[in-house]
């Protein structure tokens, strides 16, 4: 548990500096609503769950908000990008690993698609246009990566990419990683729930409630209490 304490010290003097930029920041940085992906709709799954891989910053943050969209059963806290000998906080916490902490989403694609959690993630999730950083949390760990484990899951991600960025949706370059899912590896338990277990935490309330009320705001027929 020292060790969430030390991220939180950490992110809590952070905050004193950014705590003006913080709540905006941490939301949606696009010019009004994120549109749903508008190329050809998506092909039905054949059947049973399906699960995405998604990195957005600080897992707590992007943990929180996918527990709150229809149609996803579960969400894992953990770390993809480098190597199993690697996984562990304090050592992915150098940014030297390869390792982004990420989050692997389990949902039902009758309930929710692969295109709807990808806006998602761009909306409310994290802010795309930000390079290997997260409002107060800076390094390579914290970059916004999306890891595909299907071709169909890359090209929904490219072309929903392209339609953003045609549109000028936001304000900068989305800066997003799309890269092959090589491994997933689940983050110590004390990070598992986090939100859920520490709602009242400082970097919590600054950084990631927001997110919800953003996600009941603007996707009301996703979000589950």
């Amino acid at each position: 548990m020292w060790r969430a304490r030390i991220k939180w010290v950490r992110s809590l003097l952070r905050l004193l500096v950014l705590l003006p930029v913080v709540g905006a920041a941490a939301c949606n940085p696009a010019h009004g609503q994120v549109p749903e992906f508008a190329e050809k709709p998506e092909s039905p799954a054949t059947s049973g769950d399906q699960t995405a891989v998604l990195a957005g910053g600080c897992f707590w943050g992007v943990d929180a908000v996918f527990k709150h969209v229809q149609g996803v059963s579960t969400v894992v806290s953990g770390y993809a990008g480098g190597s199993a000998t690697t996984a562990q906080y304090d050592v992915v916490s150098t940014g030297t690993t390869g390792h982004a902490e990420a989050v692997k989403i389990t949902y039902n694609p009758a309930q929710v698609t692969y295109s709807q959690l990808l806006r998602v993630f761009f909306s409310v999730a994290h802010d795309p246009t930000e390079l290997n950083r997260q409002g107060p949390d800076t390094g390579s760990q914290y970059r916004s990566a999306i890891f595909y484990a299907t071709p169909a899951q890359r090209q929904t991600t490219l072309e929903y990419i392209a339609q953003l960025t045609t549109a000028k949706v936001f304000p900068a370059p989305i800066v997003t990683q799309v890269v092959p899912l090589q491994g997933f590896y689940p983050a110590e338990e004390y990070h598992q729930d986090f939100l859920a277990r520490h709602p009242t935490y400082p970097y919590i309330v600054y950084n990631d409630l927001p997110k919800l009320r953003e996600l009941q705001k603007q996707l009301p027929v996703m979000y589950k209490p």
